[in-house]
């Protein structure tokens, strides 16, 4: 047998380990609101959005960073390793009523006690689409801005 013949056996024998690692990996979970459907958005980079707020008001956008949930906390911190991660870099998030959050085809909410739990959003990376607002600097005026009317999220 040639060498790239083993190799390429050997590949076959790991094909199907690596697919039920894939299957096996965490869903990503999408909650939408008819909120904002008609409206296009903007896909910004954190970085982008918290350096230049004042452009993006009262826009509808796109971006993604680690969602942090506590008492008097709602906010998304970028993500990155390498950035400032205090309050006055962050957005608060301000989850609206007027727009509850579903997974689609379901009557699953972003809200709602599933299978034994709530869903879990603390301390992970979220993507979100919500609307800017420079003027509500969220809990104590402590952040940036805050995206309200938030129609997306992706877990």
């Amino acid at each position: 047998m040639t060498a790239a013949f083993i190799h390429i056996k050997n590949l076959l024998r790991i094909f199907p380990l690596l697919i039920l690692l894939g299957a096996c990996a965490k869903q990503k979970k999408i909650f939408q609101s008819d909120c904002n459907i008609s409206k296009d958005y903007k896909k910004i980079s954190f970085t982008e959005l918290v350096n230049h707020i004042e452009k993006y008001d009262k826009q509808y956008v796109e971006v993604s960073g680690k969602y942090k949930e506590g008492n008097e906390q709602s906010a998304l911190f970028n993500d990155s390793l390498f950035s400032n991660h205090d309050l006055h870099n962050a957005l608060w998030i301000d989850f609206s009523q007027d727009c509850p959050l579903y997974l689609p085809g379901t009557h699953i909410g972003l809200f709602t006690y599933n299978d034994g739990q709530f869903t879990q959003m603390n301390k992970r990376k979220v993507t979100i689409r919500g609307v800017v607002d420079v003027s509500d600097k969220g809990h104590l005026k402590q952040y940036k801005g805050t995206i309200d009317r938030v129609s997306f999220i992706e877990l």
